[in-house]
């Protein structure tokens, strides 16, 4: 494999979770004011569009699925659009941005230890310490530097929800690596966006979806643009890019640096605290994503 076409993999998964931190603060935002199937049916609406456009670009047309290629792309779109975003909004509700990231960084081991056992990816000593690292780092986190705590602390509602996203974005990952065995990931992730998104109108509609559009503000056009066109349409691109040249385990273990970006941004844009456990913890999430990647 080229060093160039590497190169350019980390580039866009660095990238990418850049965008899906942000959306942890967009999410924030839309959860205070929209109902969460609203939030997330205008979500992918624009994000379908984006994604349609592109492949009328790359390919002159929408491609067309296959009657075997329909139930894995329905997959993705079910687990990776409809389930994730009921859980993601939902959750961001009542936990702050910051923490419900740092919750999600169980991804990666999941994904990790999933593909070891079905897909017989390597998972040697290094990688496990990488991995092992990164969740320890998140713990401390989250835990505000002592990780014991998380044994006696209580789990909200909203602390289930996003264990959810975790659930059903580990879900996705693995169904996206069997059905680009059929599909491009342009062609993949366009299709899952837009049975998603018509998965999510009815319940939307019932949620007061009409009423949501007529009040909406501005901030929240602006989130629901940054969501639907950058941190899905690019974001989810870039991602299946990434899991169809290294694979779903090593792409999804930079899920780890997903936090560290959201946390931050929370702090500049929502004023969410910052404390020594955050620079330490985000330390040892970086430290563990190298390991992890590291030929």
């Amino acid at each position: 494999m080229k060093q160039q076409s590497l190169t350019y993999v980390y580039v866009v998964l660095i990238t990418s979770m850049a965008l899906w931190g942000g959306t942890w603060v967009a999410g924030r935002v839309l959860a205070q004011s929209i109902h969460p199937m609203s939030a997330a049916f205008l979500r992918f609406l624009l994000a379908s569009a984006m994604l349609v456009a592109m492949s009328c670009r790359a390919d002159g047309r929408l491609p067309r699925l296959r009657r075997d290629q329909v139930m894995p792309v329905l997959f993705l779109g079910f687990t990776g659009v409809f389930v994730y975003s009921y859980f993601f909004f939902t959750g961001l509700q009542t936990i702050p941005a910051g923490r419900a990231a740092l919750i999600v960084a169980c991804i990666p081991v999941c994904i990790s230890v999933i593909s070891a056992i079905f897909y017989r990816e390597k998972f040697g000593p290094l990688r496990i310490t990488g991995a092992l690292l990164s969740l320890v780092g998140v713990s401390v986190v989250i835990a505000d530097g002592n990780p014991l705590a998380l044994l006696s602390g209580g789990v909200s509602r909203g602390d289930f929800m996003i264990l959810g996203c975790v659930a059903s974005w580990t879900a996705y990952s693995l169904g996206g690596r069997v059905a680009m065995k059929r599909l491009s990931p342009l062609t993949a992730v366009t299709w899952a966006c837009i049975f998603g998104m018509l998965m999510l109108f009815i319940p939307a509609l019932s949620g007061g979806l009409l009423g949501d559009i007529l009040k909406a503000r501005a901030v929240d056009w602006l989130c629901l643009a940054f969501l639907g066109i950058l941190a899905t349409g690019l974001a989810y691109f870039w991602y299946y890019q990434a899991i169809a040249v290294i694979g779903a385990s090593r792409s999804g273990i930079f899920i780890n640096t997903v936090p560290v970006f959201a946390v931050v941004m929370g702090a500049l844009i929502l004023n969410e605290p910052v404390h020594l456990s955050l620079l330490t913890g985000g330390f040892m999430v970086v430290t563990g994503v190298y390991l992890t990647n590291k030929p």
